[in-house]
């Protein structure tokens, strides 16, 4: 089994609405610019950081070890990968009736930017969040 199929697989197993991501999706951004995979025994953290920015693209946490910290630990290792790749923010979209991953980042520094109506669907908000990842350098 190849790496995008088993990310593939466990995605599925974590996303219904609006649809779980395919292999051959999580291939092209495996090649893409940027993207980054942190890989943890019980979930993955896809990220991308360009030019001083940084985006968390899914996190998928397998349902039968979820509340084990291992969220958290994939989050804090998203903020110091793109903190090395020069980012000095980073964005993300959660669907508004994610509750629990909501609770996730707002409990790991992440706050609510701004609202994508229908982004998930008819009846499912995006939630937009930032993360401050450094201050902003002062020029002199």
């Amino acid at each position: 089994m190849t790496t995008a199929d088993r990310l593939a697989a466990l995605h599925a197993r974590c996303f219904t609405a609006p649809r779980p991501w395919s292999a051959a999706e999580f291939t092209g951004l495996l090649s893409s610019r940027g993207c980054f995979l942190l890989d943890d025994d019980h979930g993955f953290l896809l990220g991308r950081a360009i030019a001083g920015e940084a985006e968390l693209l899914t996190l998928a946490v397998d349902p039968d070890a979820r509340r084990m910290g291992t969220g958290r630990r994939l989050v804090a290792r998203f903020a110091s990968t793109a903190q090395a790749m020069d980012a000095s923010d980073a964005f993300l979209e959660v669907a508004s009736d994610n509750l629990a991953a909501r609770a996730l980042y707002s409990g790991t520094g992440w706050v609510e930017a701004g609202i994508r109506p229908h982004y998930y669907g008819p009846q499912t908000d995006a939630i937009v969040m930032r993360l401050t990842l450094r201050a902003a350098q002062k020029g002199g």
